[in-house]
């Protein structure tokens, strides 16, 4: 079910980013709004205040503030009018709509033993706006292509948040899942007919395809089977006993039961394309749920993302950490 994301927002908010300059409009990644505080966008990783005119500005004075009514609206509408089924949701903190957008909560926690019961007082909201861009792995999957045995190595992608991981994953599947008839990798190594594979993902907070009702509302490949809303640890076990997978797909792995899953995943000859938090390798090895799976080799490619005002650069190393290929600027050293 694809989604218009400006239609999220009550008035006067979605008057105001429609009256956007086009071209801002486009590049838009988050909209947040903060009771009482000056309305705020992130477009193409640049953060600017939107004025009732819509205009950008660096003065957080001249632009509009909502209050209290349209805060409450707003939370009606995501919500569907029925915020007491949001119940998990708002004890993680964030609500995954059709159309893969995540809107990220603010507010009063309730706790329960210690823990986070839910949210109340709800008064921040941060709107991340899911886009789906075919051809954005092109230059990235020729090299997490086993030629010789016509598998994917097992992977993991590392960025610091927001550089493109999930929209990388998203186009990964697609194209690992439909299959191409050439690869053009600036070498002739790196050509050949690609085999179509089984694809499963694991997709726990219905980011990567966007399911609504269990159908995904991105393009993941006519070869790909979606568990949705499910923890990964858990979802990659079911994926693994009940869909027979050539590949799984995971974001954001960090837990131990996480790390444990995927040692299970590739003792049982899957490969598995997963993504991490983390500015480098030395950051991630300082993580005990990853350490292990670094120390001892279990990927055979890692991935570093960064966006640029060019667009996204990367760097690709493989298990013992040697570049193989890296785009932009930056030294040769991995991790």
């Amino acid at each position: 079910m694809k989604v218009n994301w400006k239609e999220l927002f009550p008035e006067p908010i979605r008057t105001i980013l429609g009256r956007m300059p086009p071209a801002l409009l486009e590049q838009v990644e988050e909209v947040r709004i903060r009771e009482g505080r000056p309305l705020e966008i992130n477009a193409g990783n640049t953060y600017h205040f939107l004025t009732p005119q819509g205009s950008p500005t660096g003065n957080p004075e001249e632009a509009y503030v909502p209050q209290k009514e349209v805060t409450h609206r707003l939370l009606d509408l995501i919500s569907n009018h029925s915020l007491y089924t949001l119940e998990e949701e708002l004890r993680k903190g964030f609500i995954t709509i059709p159309g893969g957008h995540r809107i990220g909560l603010a507010g009063r926690t309730v706790l329960s033993g210690g823990r986070v019961e839910y949210l109340r007082d709800i008064n921040g909201f941060n709107v991340r706006v899911a886009r789906e861009v075919h051809g954005v792995a092109d230059r990235i999957l020729p090299y997490l292509l086993d030629m010789k045995s016509g598998q994917v190595f097992h992977t993991l992608i590392l960025s610091p948040p927001q550089q493109g991981k999930t929209t990388l994953l998203r186009d990964l599947a697609r194209q690992i899942s439909s299959g191409t008839t050439k690869l053009t990798g600036g070498s002739e190594l790196l050509q050949g007919i690609r085999p179509r594979l089984k694809v499963g993902i694991v997709d726990e907070r219905s980011e990567i395809a966007g399911s609504y009702k269990g159908v995904p509302g991105f393009d993941v490949g006519p070869r790909t089977d979606v568990m949705d809303g499910c923890p990964k640890a858990e979802g990659m076990m079911m994926m693994l006993r009940s869909m027979s997978p050539d590949v799984l797909i995971v974001d954001e792995i960090g837990r131990p039961e996480d790390a444990e899953a995927v040692m299970e995943a590739l003792h049982a000859g899957v490969s598995v394309i997963a993504t991490a938090h983390g500015r480098d390798l030395s950051e991630l090895s300082a993580r005990p749920a990853l350490r292990t799976l670094i120390a001892e080799q279990m990927f055979q490619r890692y991935v570093q993302l960064q966006r640029t005002s060019r667009g996204m650069t990367f760097r690709l190393a493989d298990g013992k950490m040697r570049v193989l290929q890296q785009t932009g600027a930056g030294g040769e050293a991995f991790g």
